[in-house]
């Protein structure tokens, strides 16, 4: 479709436990057609996790292989473990006009934002509503050991100091609400002036019919 407009790379950012994996399922929810970017990582797959789906399952070795061939998008080292965004899935899709969901952290978000596709950059940054409440959060997933659970909320703070570098910041003190925010902001983005291609040729069109009457 010549008129089609680009896909966005949305990025969801938060400290662990605010929300954003949830938030991630809720927005695909809403619209299956974003397709969700599957990180790869060096880190072992937990119960449940399907290699491809959830997570590309790799080793060492093959990670600084795809980082040195330039094949990554973004990647980070968090907690022992290298993520990263592989590049050619994500470059296809926003090409075809399908929104790439990223659910990754400030240093990632970085990257793509210094990236030859920062102009497709959505990026929105989640908030908890205190760290009281960023603490439970983590408690009552039952995932982490209270070692990685401390380790987690003593990089949270590193996390919330980059708040000011996303183009949105919410709030989630209320999931539901949170969600509808969310929705309004990625449906806003899709219509903005510069990422509807489509609308010179139509005001051309309108402009002929206006001169022939």
């Amino acid at each position: 479709m010549p008129d089609a407009r680009r896909g966005l790379l949305i990025i969801l950012s938060s400290p662990s436990g605010a929300g954003k994996s949830t938030l991630a399922g809720r927005l695909r929810d809403w619209d299956p057609d974003i397709t969700f970017s599957v990180s790869a990582t060096t880190r072992p797959p937990r119960p449940g996790e399907v290699d491809g789906q959830h997570y590309r399952f790799t080793d060492e070795a093959e990670f600084r292989r795809m980082v040195a061939d330039g094949d990554m998008l973004e990647h980070a080292h968090v907690f022992g473990n290298f993520y990263g965004s592989p590049r050619a899935p994500v470059e296809a899709a926003i090409s075809q006009g399908r929104d790439v969901l990223f659910d990754i952290d400030w240093q990632g978000a970085q990257q793509i934002a210094g990236s030859a596709l920062a102009d497709a950059v959505l990026s929105v940054f989640l908030l908890p509503p205190s760290i009281t409440a960023l603490r439970e959060r983590l408690q009552s997933r039952g995932q982490d050991n209270d070692e990685t659970i401390a380790k987690r909320m003593q990089k949270s703070w590193d996390e919330i100091s980059h708040w000011d570098a996303y183009d949105y910041v919410l709030i989630n003190d209320d999931l539901d609400a949170t969600e509808a925010r969310l929705k309004g902001i990625v449906a806003a983005e899709r219509l903005r002036r510069a990422r509807q291609p489509g609308l010179v040729a139509h005001v051309r069109r309108l402009q002929s019919e206006f001169e022939e009457h």
